[in-house]
């Protein structure tokens, strides 16, 4: 992410989130987060609400299928990702502009409520390069026999391929905490 504004939103979701898939078979889940920020009038010693921020959000892939089927309307949520603004044209004629965040994580905020968190399971790949021959975005990703100093793995590297969690690839995708 060099180079983009990372940004974090806490807020409730205004509805449930939408899964849609694109021509290639992306999941992409779209959702808006209102932030209403408030201040505490010592006068009147009432909490007093500001003006609401409401802002769109899309999630892809996994992440997209996991938002979809864990979080709801009302929800509040913690949204951290790359800030984008993007400019359109309305049926109209008008210009318009768009201020979204392309999400990279997202989960419920435990403030006001408590979560049971499930390990989802992966399918091959991943961001950590979990299959044969890996290739993912993680330090010590990658596989296929070559020796690796992982600190957390359980077998010797010289084994066969390893999974970015030192594991055998294939076996697990669980970390090792």
């Amino acid at each position: 992410m060099a180079g983009e504004t990372v940004i974090t939103v806490i807020g409730n979701l205004t509805d449930d989130p939408e899964l849609k898939f694109t021509p290639s078979g992306a999941a992409v889940a779209n959702f808006t987060v209102a932030s209403t920020p408030r201040t505490f009038d010592r006068q009147t010693n009432e909490w007093k609400d500001g003006d609401a921020l409401f802002i769109r959000c899309a999630a892809w892939r996994q992440l997209a299928e996991n938002v979809a089927e864990s979080l709801q309307k009302g929800q509040r949520v913690i949204v951290t990702g790359a800030l984008r603004i993007r400019n359109f044209e309305r049926q109209d004629g008008s210009k318009g502009t768009s201020v979204e965040i392309n999400v990279d994580e997202i989960g419920p905020s435990l403030r006001y409520a408590t979560a049971k968190v499930t390990k989802a399971n992966r399918s091959g790949g991943g961001d950590f390069g979990g299959g044969q021959g890996g290739g993912g975005n993680a330090g010590n990703a990658g596989g296929g026999g070559a020796a690796q100093s992982n600190p957390w793995s359980t077998q010797p590297a010289a084994q066969g391929g390893s999974d970015a969690w030192g594991g055998n690839a294939g076996t697990t995708d669980e970390p090792p905490f």
